[in-house]
C-alpha cells in the first residue's frame, strides 16, 4: 500500500464497526464504502485485491471540526498544503477550517469564494469551511449557507485580529433571526471580558499590557491565567444558553476550558436548548501546574487551567456532557510567541496539534476507562454530525466515504521536530511520548499517507454543504 494508490479492500483482525471491534474486510468502490464483510467471507470477490494490515486497528477517519488554516493572507503561519498533510499524518481525513486568521475572513460570499479558490488543489484531506458572524454581516449569512459553509462562528470577546471583530448581543439577535429555520449551527468563542483591558483569543500581542509598571511577572504562567478567570466563560455561556433557548437555533460552544459552566450547560439542555459543546486535546492533556516560566508555546485562549479542573472536564467527557474533542489547531510564526522575552501577556495565543490529536487523546483517555469506541464517538462521529457531514463521514457504514485511518493503539513514539508536518514546528508537545501511531490514512479510497510518506499530489476535495433544514439533530438528542 503506497501513497497515491487506490485501495479496493482492507482486511484487519480489528475493524471498528458500529459498537464492535471484529475481524472484517472493508470493501471500497468508487471512493465509497461498498461493504463490510466478516473475515473470512465467501461473499468477497476472489479477484478483489485486498490489503491485509494484520492486527492494526481500522476505524473511520477523524473529522477535526476546529482548525485554523490561515490562508489566504497569513500563509506564513499555516496553509492548506501543510495543514492537510499534517492532518493526513495524524489520521484526520476531514478538517473544517475556521473563518478567521485568514485575510480576508470568511464573513461574506465574495470572501468565501476567495478562500475556496485558494484552497482548491492544495488539500490532501477533505476540507469544509465555517463562515463567520461579525457586526453588520447578517445579510451575508443565508447566501453563505447556500454557497456551502458548514455553519458559523462568532466571538463574544475581541478575537485578536481586527478584520474579525467580536459581536455584541444586538448583533447576535440579528444573526439568530437570519439563521432560524436553516438547520445551520452557530459556534461561540464563549468568553466575556470582565475588565476593559482584557484581550481576545489568539492575540497578536501588539498592545501594551495594562497595569502598574511593577506588577505580576509576565513570564509566569499564573500571571496570564489569572487574567482569564473561569467567570469569563461562565457569563458568556449564560448568554449563549439564553439565546439558544429563545431562538431554538443550534448553538455550539467551542474549546470549553473551564468546568464551571457545565451545570449551566446541563440545565439549558434539559430545558430544550439545541446546544452542543467541545473541548480540546490541550485542555485534556496539559495542566497549568506543569507550564514553566516563559514557555509561551503553552498559551491559548481560553487558558489551560489546573489539574483539578482538567479531571472535571474528563468526567464530563465520560458522562457525555462534552460531546466531542477537537484540536483547535491555531499556529503562528515563532516570533509571535515571544520566546525571546517569554512574556505570556504579549505572546500570541494558539496551540499547534492537528497532527497529534488521535494519540494525544488515546494516551490520556485509555487510563481513564475510555475505549476505542469512545475515540470514534468523540473524534469522528460527533464532529461529523456537528458540521452536517454525518451522512458521509465519521462512521464505517456502506455508502459513506471510504475514509479510513489504520493505526496501532499500542505503539509508543516521541514527537520530534523532524516528524512534524505543520508549517511551523513550535508546539508544547515537542519531546512528549505518546501511545498510538498512525500507519496509513485513506481518503475516499485513496492512500494519502503511509508510513511517513504522502501522495505526490493532494487528493482531498472541498466539501460544500447543501442547505438542509432537516439535517442532523442535536447530539444531546441521540
Amino acid at each position: 500500500m503506497q501513497p497515491g494508490d487506490t485501495v479496493r479492500a482492507v482486511r484487519s483482525s480489528r475493524v471498528l464497526v458500529g459498537d464492535h471491534i471484529l475481524p472484517a474486510v472493508v470493501v471500497l468502490k468508487e471512493g465509497k464504502i461498498h461493504a463490510i464483510l466478516p473475515n473470512p467471507s465467501p461473499a468477497l470477490d476472489p479477484a478483489c485485491q485486498v490489503v491485509d494490515v494484520g492486527d492494526s486497528l481500522v476505524m473511520p477517519g477523524i473529522v477535526d471540526a476546529h482548525v485554523h488554516v490561515n490562508e489566504p493572507g497569513r500563509a506564513s503561519w499555516e496553509g492548506f498544503w501543510t495543514a492537510t498533510r499534517a492532518a493526513a499524518a495524524g489520521g484526520v481525513t476531514t478538517i473544517v477550517d475556521m473563518p478567521l486568521n485568514s485575510i480576508p475572513p470568511t464573513t461574506t460570499l465574495d470572501n468565501f469564494r476567495e478562500k475556496t479558490r485558494v484552497a482548491e488543489g492544495q488539500c490532501f484531506v477533505d476540507t469544509a469551511f465555517w463562515g463567520g458572524v461579525v457586526p453588520g454581516n447578517q445579510r451575508e449569512l443565508r447566501p453563505l449557507i447556500q454557497a456551502g459553509v458548514a455553519g458559523f462562528k462568532c466571538f463574544l470577546i475581541p478575537s485578536g485580529v481586527e478584520e474579525f471583530p467580536h459581536v455584541e448581543e444586538r448583533d447576535l439577535h440579528r444573526a439568530m433571526q437570519q439563521l432560524q429555520g436553516t438547520g445551520t449551527v452557530l459556534l461561540f468563542h464563549a468568553e466575556t471580558a470582565v475588565e476593559p483591558t482584557e484581550q481576545g483569543e489568539e492575540e497578536a500581542g501588539e498592545e501594551e499590557a495594562g497595569g502598574a509598571e511593577e506588577g505580576p511577572d509576565p513570564r509566569e504562567y499564573t500571571t496570564f491565567l489569572s487574567s482569564r478567570p473561569d467567570v469569563m466563560e461562565l457569563e458568556a455561556i449564560r448568554t449563549v444558553t439564553e439565546l439558544c433557548l429563545q431562538y431554538q437555533v443550534r448553538c455550539h460552544i467551542v474549546h470549553l476550558s473551564s468546568a464551571q459552566p457545565l451545570a449551566l450547560i446541563r440545565a439549558a439542555r434539559q430545558a430544550g436548548a439545541p446546544l452542543t459543546v467541545e473541548t480540546t486535546h490541550h485542555y485534556l492533556s496539559l495542566a497549568a501546574e506543569d507550564i514553566p516560566p516563559g514557555a509561551t508555546q503553552f498559551k491559548c485562549c481560553p487558558p489551560i487551567r489546573g489539574l483539578a479542573n482538567q479531571e472535571q472536564l474528563w468526567s464530563a467527557v465520560k458522562a457525555g456532557e462534552i460531546d466531542m474533542v477537537v484540536s483547535d489547531h491555531s499556529p503562528c510564526t515563532p516570533d509571535l510567541k515571544r520566546l525571546d522575552s517569554g512574556d505570556f501577556t504579549q505572546a500570541w495565543g494558539g496551540i499547534s496539534s492537528l497532527q497529534f490529536g488521535l494519540p494525544l487523546f488515546w494516551t490520556a483517555a485509555r487510563g481513564r476507562g475510555f475505549t476505542l469506541l469512545d475515540v470514534v464517538r468523540l473524534l469522528c462521529r460527533s464532529t461529523a454530525q456537528l458540521c452536517r457531514l454525518d451522512n458521509r463521514k465519521g462512521s464505517l457504514v456502506p455508502g459513506h466515504d471510504g475514509d479510513l485511518v489504520i493505526w496501532d493503539p499500542e505503539k509508543e513514539f516521541e514527537i520530534k521536530e523532524d516528524g512534524i508536518h505543520h508549517k511551523n514546528k513550535l508546539t508544547p508537545y515537542l519531546g512528549r511520548r505518546l501511545r498510538g501511531e498512525v500507519c496509513a490514512t485513506i481518503v475516499r479510497g485513496q492512500v494519502v499517507y503511509s508510513q511517513g510518506s504522502f501522495s505526490s499530489q493532494p487528493l482531498g476535495t472541498l466539501l460544500l454543504l447543501p442547505q438542509d433544514n432537516t439535517s442532523s439533530s442535536p447530539l444531546s438528542q441521540l
